[in-house]
């Protein structure tokens, strides 16, 4: 049974009227989000991401085409119904630190209970389920003031949650983040869609947990538009290619990060028994200057690296054979014989 998609677009033309002017971003769009799915935005700066969520949460109108919610134009729906139909999460950081937790999260109930509307027990159920969804339970009565910036995070996603809408749209949620948080949040969304059915939609700039976690992927560009897809059928289909319209930044398809092209004259021949001390390997070659080619590759005269070990390099050029321990060992060595040279 085919799904139904919670919201879609046809022909969509997107950007801003001021006065009789018009500043178009994009045209032609066409896309679909789906319950249960997980979709991040990806793009460079200025490619038009924001312009894009804040149409689809009307906050600005588009410039034309066909912008569907629940089978229903996006237009008709009043504020009371977009509140109860879309959740939004923005990136800036929260100002209601004399809040507690428990108290912003209940602001999620306002669409259904009105202004001053008071919390039933339903009301009160839904708040602690989403405090548990998002793992914060236990700060429930701590101050906003008082958490980190992904405990924050973690609130904001809960009040969207008591909400109960079905699409759920977040600004860059880890923008501030660090490491283990950016993981914590991306995982925390993709459960969220897949468990609640939400059909969640995010711009990010953390690549690599978007390629991770993402159940497709919209990669917007001035050049190619919004390309939509299963996050793999994009990426083995060379799509990320067009993410950045810039020469020397190249994709790595086996790791699934960005890099700088390496350019270089000076060539190295590298042999290593497995696939991760050939990436660290190359790594640290390419930084410093070389390019590395295969056994299969090998041309007279070049030098070659035999690495058996992160403390086993064998380093040989036509004059001589030498044994490191270590890659600063190592590094040191090629560093003055391209000095020397």
């Amino acid at each position: 049974m085919e799904k139904s998609p919670v919201i879609l677009a046809n022909d969509l033309g997107i950007g801003y009227r001021m006065n009789k002017r018009e500043k178009r971003v994009h045209s032609h769009l066409s896309f679909q989000l789906y319950a249960g799915e997980l979709t991040c935005l990806l793009g460079a700066n200025g490619t038009g991401k924001s312009t894009m969520l804040r149409t689809l949460s009307a906050s600005q109108p588009p410039l034309e085409g066909e912008l569907l919610l629940q089978n229903r134009p996006l237009s008709e729906y009043s504020e009371k119904e977009r509140s109860r139909t879309i959740g939004i999460v923005l990136t800036d950081k929260t100002q209601a630190g004399g809040l507690t937790v428990y108290e912003l999260v209940a602001l999620g109930r306002q669409p259904h209970t009105g202004f001053f509307g008071r919390l039933q027990k339903n009301d009160h159920t839904l708040i602690q389920e989403a405090l548990e969804a998002v793992g914060i339970s236990h700060k429930s009565r701590a101050y906003l003031s008082e958490l980190s910036d992904g405990e924050r995070q973690k609130a904001m996603i809960a009040k969207a949650l008591v909400q109960e809408c079905p699409l759920i749209l977040l600004d860059e949620p880890t923008a501030f983040l660090d490491v283990v948080s950016r993981i914590e949040i991306m995982t925390l969304l993709h459960n969220l869609a897949v468990e609640q059915n939400k059909a969640i939609l995010l711009s990010t700039h953390d690549i690599e947990q978007a390629l991770v976690l993402a159940d497709k992927l919209w990669l917007l560009s001035k050049e190619n538009g919004l390309q939509c897809g299963v996050t793999e059928d994009m990426i083995l289909s060379h799509r990320m290619d067009d993410l950045f319209a810039r020469n020397e930044i190249l994709f790595d398809y086996a790791h699934g990060v960005y890099y700088p092209e390496v350019k270089s004259r000076r060539f190295i021949v590298v042999e290593t028994p497995n696939d991760i001390l050939l990436h660290w390997t190359t790594n640290a070659l390419n930084r410093h200057g070389y390019a590395c080619l295969s056994p299969e590759e090998q041309q007279s005269g070049l030098p070659r690296l035999k690495v058996k070990s992160q403390n086993q390099l064998l380093y040989i050029t036509n004059e001589t054979q030498k044994e490191f321990i270590s890659f600063e060992q190592l590094l040191q060595e090629i560093n003055n014989d391209t000095t020397k040279k």
